[in-house]
């Protein structure tokens, strides 16, 4: 067998768990956060910068691989982990949610997702099979199947058809999975209705696939109903098989998801904030750019290891941003990245120790979103 998870320890009070991944590529201890690298690439960022982060596995983008530079051209080059230079293991999402994010660019039916590309306009077409052969060409640990993520707000009667046609696109990307090295997530739909999620939940658990993802939440909705929809499945998902919630990464989220029960996170908002002049701490967002820190020596964190943190300050990192230096954007991706991460290990020794409770009313304390 190339996949195996195990439940080390499980938090008194909380669904909280601690467990083990193992794929062809290493093993991930979880709760794990992934650093998104959307182009085999985490913004700004070297393979080695973000190694050091104590990044245990990142993510590759199906979507735009496809795109540019193509997947026959990355399987080529010995598959993504030799092209990009990272030799742990990396998850790619199925690109279904940038596909459905193109609006006018785009066409579904009961075959898949016919779409222009954003780069050249030429026409292409995402079925459930086509997906995971991409997926495979690419050579990842982890491949997630073709979805319909469902806008937020929608109507009962479409979220409905929209779920089941997700449902019927996860059974035929199951039925193409041959790749034995590669592991298959399902996703979960359904929207913000919790009967449909629980039903959703039941269909894809059923189905037999290596792990099992949330998909469509954190689209715009209140955090409390996303908790809501986590608390409706998160039971219902079979505990012996990892949880991955997608496209979720704020502080608040993460204490609050891996409270739920989830073991896989990720988000493109470290990075992103990042080259905006935002940095992520413990206690709420860190505007560097502010005027307020021109002449501010201290780090960006207090306590943070990471590099940014241990040789640079807020005055030092304000500058580079006002100079439009591509290091002030590196270096913040570097803490963002690195304080999350360390989120998660610090989780994860709670959970250990039988103090996660402590632990996240310790949290909400302190943050101020």
């Amino acid at each position: 067998m190339h996949f195996s998870f195990e439940i080390e320890k499980k938090a008194g009070g909380s669904r909280a768990r601690a467990g083990v991944f193992g794929t062809p590529h290493g093993q991930i201890k979880t709760p794990v956060f992934m650093p998104v690298g959307t182009q085999a690439t985490v913004k700004a960022m070297t393979s080695r910068q973000v190694l050091e982060t104590g990044a245990q596995i990142i993510l590759g983008n199906t979507y735009h691989l496809y795109l540019r530079p193509g997947h026959e051209l990355i399987r080529e080059a010995g598959g993504l982990h030799k092209f990009m230079d990272w030799h742990k293991p990396i998850l790619t999402d199925s690109g279904g949610f940038q596909v459905f994010s193109l609006s006018e660019l785009r066409k579904l039916s009961e075959e898949g997702a016919a779409f222009q590309s954003h780069l050249d306009g030429s026409r292409h077409l995402f079925t459930p099979e086509s997906v995971v052969l991409v997926q495979e060409a690419l050579g990842t640990d982890v491949m997630m199947v073709l979805d319909e993520c469902t806008p937020y707000p929608a109507d009962l009667a479409y979220t409905k058809n929209s779920m089941e046609r997700t449902h019927r696109w996860a059974e035929r990307a199951r039925r193409a999975w041959k790749n034995g090295r590669q592991a298959l997530f399902g996703i979960v739909q359904g929207g913000m209705y919790p009967a449909l999620r629980k039903q959703s939940a039941q269909a894809v658990s059923e189905m037999g696939f290596t792990g099992n993802a949330i998909g469509g939440l954190s689209v715009g909705e209140p955090k409390s109903v996303m908790y809501e929809m986590l608390d409706a499945v998160v039971d219902i998902l079979p505990e012996e098989k990892p949880r991955y919630l997608m496209g979720v990464g704020s502080m608040d989220c993460l204490v609050e998801g891996v409270h739920r029960g989830i073991d896989m996170f990720d988000c493109v908002l470290q990075t992103r904030v990042a080259r905006n002049g935002t940095a992520l701490t413990r206690t709420g967002r860190l505007v560097v750019r502010n005027a307020q820190y021109a002449r501010d020596f201290r780090p960006i964190e207090e306590g943070c290891d990471c590099y940014a943190c241990t040789h640079h300050t807020r005055a030092y990192i304000r500058h580079l941003l006002k100079a439009d230096e591509i290091l002030g954007a590196t270096l913040l991706s570097i803490h963002n990245t690195r304080a999350t991460i360390r989120l998660m290990e610090e989780m994860r020794g709670h959970i250990a120790a039988g103090t996660f409770s402590e632990f996240r009313d310790a949290f909400w304390r302190a943050y101020k979103g």
